[in-house]
């Protein structure tokens, strides 16, 4: 569809594990992300050329929830961007230095 519809790119979340937009010629800028939680879906995403991979949960404890060192672990895996998800803010922004990352998202944070 968002070929159909000449959109600058797709989201492919991280419970969509289908290779149809394979199929399909793309554009030159059309970019194609994508959301994990864990290797396997790390892998899938790879599998499914996602330019940029999203990450969660960094901070915010719920039933994806990393941290800093399972976070940095899973992400060494992968040489696509990774981009840091969940529960960042002000108190905790400094820690992303500590990661491999081309840079975060999140609705609350910016919320603020």
């Amino acid at each position: 569809m968002a070929l159909k519809y000449k959109l600058d790119g797709v989201y492919l979340p991280s419970f969509n594990n289908k290779f149809d937009h394979l199929n399909y010629s793309t554009y030159s800028n059309f970019t194609i992300l994508g959301s994990a939680h864990n290797l396997k879906e790390i892998k899938i995403k790879e599998t499914q050329r996602v330019q940029s991979i999203f990450i969660s949960s960094l901070f915010k404890k719920n039933n994806n929830f990393l941290g800093i060192n399972k976070f940095k672990l899973i992400s060494s895996y992968s040489k696509k961007n990774i981009v840091a998800l969940g529960g960042i803010s002000k108190k905790n922004i400094k820690k992303l230095r500590l990661l491999n990352i081309s840079g975060f998202a999140g609705i609350s944070f910016f919320e603020e």
